[in-house]
């Protein structure tokens, strides 16, 4: 015959058992439910850094162009007005912009610390509008170029003009799909900010319930 202690005890160890049974199973879903955002935040971290480094290198290819480009300049002086854009500064400013963007990002994606993050966002935002000044530049170049070209065929150094205009047209055209990179890049990495902004926010709002 079983006295009233042990039917307590029997109860104990139930409610014992019940209460880490209780404690286990919040902790295996809530690793179930974790693990794929920190996977995604890698995959993001990784990404800007991809897109840092392709800034980088794409700013590089912009100065050194806009570099060629003022080395044309100081030989052929009569053909100024196929240098529009060095005269501008964009090809420098323009590409240490670009450059500055690119390290920032790529600093970000190994280590988010707050600084970094508020400054490569700031960093971006200023090369989408420094991109966007240097396509209207090197839209003006084209332009230029082209009326320059109509009037070479008035020229005493005809074949001269004409070979300066082509090589202007494809430095200016060059530029331009760097340019137009440089602003995909620069979105790319606002729009992953964003993305990862809103996620924290989802989380921060989520983990009141999830301790409950």
């Amino acid at each position: 015959m079983a006295s009233p202690g042990d039917d307590n005890a029997e109860l104990g160890t139930a409610s014992a058992g019940g209460t880490s049974v209780s404690q286990v199973e919040p902790e295996v879903v809530n690793n179930s439910v974790y693990r794929p955002l920190d996977g995604s935040q890698n995959h993001q971290r990784e990404k800007l850094q991809v897109l840092g480094a392709i800034q980088i290198l794409n700013g590089a290819t912009i100065l050194a162009l806009g570099v060629f480009l003022g080395s044309l300049q100081s030989i052929f002086h009569s053909f100024r007005h196929f240098f529009f854009t060095f005269y501008t500064g964009y090809p420098l400013w323009g590409a240490l912009f670009f450059i500055v963007s690119g390290s920032l990002s790529v600093a970000a994606g190994k280590k988010s610390t707050r600084m970094l993050v508020q400054n490569n966002f700031g960093m971006s935002f200023a090369s989408v509008s420094i991109a966007l000044v240097g396509l209207v530049f090197l839209a003006i170049q084209l332009a230029v170029n082209k009326y320059s070209l109509k009037e070479c065929q008035s020229s005493q150094s005809r074949d001269l003009c004409i070979c300066m205009g082509i090589l202007s047209n494809g430095l200016m055209s060059l530029m331009l799909i760097l340019t137009l990179l440089g602003l995909f890049i620069s979105l790319s990495v606002i729009a992953l900010w964003c993305s990862e902004n809103s996620r924290n926010r989802r989380e921060a709002i989520s983990s009141p319930s999830n301790s409950v």
